[in-house]
């Protein structure tokens, strides 16, 4: 259903894969600083951070899936199924839309500690896009390159949690995603040792051995697992080619084929795009489920001081290099 990650070489990525059995139909958009927000409850803003992110654009309205402000700062939504609550308006609190939530924090905070403070004073409602666009149960991760952030609305209020392996899929809540990690202390990237029984002569018996017991199902639990010793064990060279080849390297590890998440009918959970962004440069990257080729998008080769919202369409079709 999703995962997102963070990497920290020279530079700072955040990113994540989108999987469904579907697309609204998704685009890279960039906001400039002066074009105005308008949000359903809260005064609009007319200046603010730029951003550049993926997002479904309806009514002239980027609904981010993920972005990342000029100062560095990340956010993207996950489905959260079941778990998350919205609420009615609550006076004295901020109340903002799930599909505003990303666009409200990123127009406005440079640092996951500013977003902190941000959120403290939130009140998600539970209000539809409109009746084409119904509620979407979601969490969020916030990071910057010192610290990361999941924050979910639940029964009983907004919960913010440290989230120190900067990963986030979907189900369970995140304070259980985290706990199952527990259950994999002994993995290792080096081969296995014998610990099994002092009665028995276990080998190796062969090279590539390493993270054996990593689960490699797509449930959202087992992919945090995987994503998470993946990232946290990632070795590459510090510049932009290399980084942004591991974070992709990374997200690929959770990647979803089409026919191995049967939905019925049909239908299949696939990921329909994989994106990174280098949160200190502004290059967003991403690739497509039929278009393996990294593409990128610079938001600041546009003009950031405008009003306007700059879109991109995804380029969706396989680019393959003939070398013969």
């Amino acid at each position: 259903m999703c995962t997102a990650a963070t990497y920290k070489t020279k530079d700072f990525y955040f990113g994540r894969t989108l999987d469904y059995d579907f697309s609204y139909g998704d685009e890279i958009a960039i906001i400039s600083r002066n074009f105005e927000l308008h949000f359903r409850e809260e005064k609009s803003i007319k200046n603010h951070y730029a951003m550049i992110g993926m997002a479904h654009i309806a009514e002239n309205c980027p609904l981010y899936y993920d972005a990342v402000n000029e100062k560095g700062l990340g956010m993207a939504g996950l489905n959260f199924v079941d778990n998350a609550v919205y609420r009615e308006r609550v006076d004295g609190k901020d109340n903002i839309t799930h599909f505003e939530f990303i666009t409200w924090i990123l127009c406005q905070c440079a640092t996951v500690k500013e977003a902190i403070a941000f959120v403290k004073k939130i009140n998600l409602l539970n209000t539809p896009f409109n009746d084409e666009l119904p509620l979407a149960q979601l969490h969020w991760i916030i990071s910057d390159r010192d610290a990361s952030i999941t924050v979910e609305s639940v029964e009983d209020g907004i919960k913010i949690y440290e989230n120190p392996v900067g990963i986030l899929t979907n189900n369970p809540p995140f304070d259980m995603q985290m706990f199952a990690l527990n259950n994999y202390m002994g993995l290792s990237a080096k081969p296995p040792e014998e610990n099994f029984s002092k009665a028995l002569n276990l080998n190796k018996y062969s090279r590539g051995m390493g993270a054996l017991g990593l689960p490699g199902d797509l449930s959202s639990q087992s992919r945090f697992i995987r994503a998470a010793f993946v990232k946290m064990n990632s070795v590459s060279g510090e510049g932009e080619q290399e980084s942004v080849s591991q974070f992709f390297h990374i997200l690929n590890s959770v990647d979803q084929q089409r026919g191995c998440c049967d939905l019925g009918n049909g239908e299949y959970e696939i990921t329909i795009y994989t994106s990174c962004c280098n949160t200190d440069k502004g290059i967003y990257y991403y690739t497509a489920y039929n278009n393996h080729q990294i593409t990128a998008v610079d938001m600041h080769k546009e003009n950031l001081n405008g009003n306007q919202l700059i879109r991109y369409p995804l380029i969706k079709e396989e680019q393959i290099n003939m070398q013969n």
